[in-house]
C-alpha cells in the first residue's frame, strides 16, 4: 500500500499536470502529439491520495489556444489554477479576464517550444506580475540557467519545472533556489541524477522552495509519475518538510480561489 494512503492526511496541491482534450486545438511538436488524458481521466488517476487542488499547465502541443484550459477550470472547480502560454502583446484585459478564470501564471516552455520566446521573458514577466500577481514557470534544462540567472533573480516570481532536469546544472538551480525562485519536485523519471539528494539540497536552500507535482500523464518522460514518487517525498523530507511541498508551498504560490 502506498505510504501516502496509508497514512492518509497528506493533502496534495499537485502543481504540474496536464489535461489533453481533442475537442480544443492541438499543435504537433517536433511531430509529436500526446494521447487524451481529460479532466475525467486526471481525475481517476488520483484517487490514490489525497487530491487538494492542482495546477493545469499549458503544454507545448497547446500553444497559445486558452480553450481548453478554461473548460478544464471549470470542470475542475476553484481549488485548481491554470499555467498558460501567452504572446507578449497579450492585452491587459485579457491578462485580467484569465486571472478571474483561476490563470496563475505564464509559461516559458525554453526546451519544447510553443510559448513565447526567450527575449520577452523579463518585461512580459515584469507586466504580469504588477498587473496581476501572477508568477513565470520555466520548463529549462538547467544547464541554460547561467545565462538566464541575472535575469530571473529580477524577477518577482519564478518557478522551473521538473527539478531542473540535469546533474550538471543543479548548482546553478540551487543558487537561484537561494535567492527565492521555486522549484517543482516533478518529472522524477525526466531526472538524471538522485531524486532524493536533490530535494534535501532544496529544501535545505529555502523551505519554501519545493511544491510537488505528478507531471501526469508524463507526455515523453522515460519514466511516467507512479505513486511511489509521491511516497518518495514523504519518506525522504518526514512529515512536517513534506506537508509543505506537498501542499503549503504551492497554496501560497499559486493562490487558488479556494482552499480546503
Amino acid at each position: 500500500m502506498s505510504l501516502a494512503n496509508k497514512t492518509g492526511n497528506y493533502k496534495v496541491f499537485d502543481s504540474h499536470f496536464h489535461i489533453i482534450d481533442r475537442r480544443f486545438p492541438l499543435v504537433p511538436n517536433e511531430g509529436y502529439l500526446p494521447d487524451d488524458f481529460t479532466c475525467a481521466d486526471y481525475l481517476a488517476r488520483t484517487k490514490s491520495f489525497n487530491l487538494a487542488g492542482g495546477s493545469v499547465v499549458s503544454g507545448s502541443f497547446q500553444a497559445l489556444d486558452q480553450t481548453y484550459l478554461i473548460d478544464a477550470l471549470q470542470k475542475l472547480g476553484p481549488r485548481f489554477v491554470g499555467v498558460t502560454q501567452l504572446p507578449a502583446a497579450v492585452s491587459d484585459e485579457e491578462v485580467m479576464r484569465l486571472d478571474e478564470l483561476g490563470v496563475r501564471a505564464i509559461r516559458f516552455n525554453l526546451k519544447r517550444g510553443g510559448s513565447e520566446k526567450v527575449e520577452h521573458l523579463e518585461s512580459l514577466a515584469l507586466r504580469i506580475y504588477h498587473l496581476a500577481r501572477w508568477h513565470v514557470e520555466l520548463y529549462v534544462d538547467s544547464r541554460d540557467l547561467p545565462e538566464l540567472q541575472q535575469t530571473l533573480v529580477k524577477l518577482p516570481a519564478v518557478s522551473i519545472d521538473h527539478l531542473g532536469l540535469d546533474k550538471e546544472g543543479f548548482a546553478a538551480l540551487l543558487w537561484l533556489v537561494e535567492r527565492g525562485v521555486r522549484v517543482k519536485a516533478t518529472g522524477f523519471g525526466r531526472v538524471n541524477f538522485e531524486v532524493r539528494e536533490a530535494l534535501r539540497a532544496i529544501c535545505a536552500a529555502n523551505p519554501a522552495a519545493l511544491m510537488f507535482g505528478t507531471d501526469l500523464p508524463s507526455t515523453r518522460a522515460p519514466r511516467p509519475y507512479t505513486d511511489a514518487d509521491l511516497d518518495l517525498v514523504v519518506e525522504t523530507l518526514g512529515e512536517t518538510m513534506a506537508r509543505k511541498v506537498l501542499y503549503e508551498n504551492a497554496v501560497a504560490f499559486y493562490r487558488p480561489r479556494l482552499q480546503l
